[in-house]
């Protein structure tokens, strides 16, 4: 079993080289046609709504954690008779 898989590794080592060098010869080939065919208008626009979604709740977050924190040192100063 383990002499397979040895195998099947030692095959794969040798004909990797080969395939990558196919795709990059590819990837020239068809380099210019795939980048124009990128949306890449769409894709900033998500990055801006999942940047704002993730600013808002960072804020929300932040304010949440204040009010906590007033309501802790009120209680603390209502404690202390200060």
């Amino acid at each position: 079993m383990t002499h397979g898989v040895g195998r099947g590794a030692a095959w794969a080592g040798r004909h990797a080289g080969h395939a990558s060098v196919a795709g990059a010869r590819w990837m020239r080939d068809q380099g210019e046609e795939a980048w124009d065919r990128i949306p890449r208008k769409k894709m900033q626009q998500e990055l801006r709504h999942y940047a704002g979604r993730a600013h808002e709740a960072m804020d929300d977050l932040v304010e949440s954690e204040l009010r906590n924190l007033r309501r802790a040192i009120r209680r603390q100063r209502k404690r202390l008779g200060v």
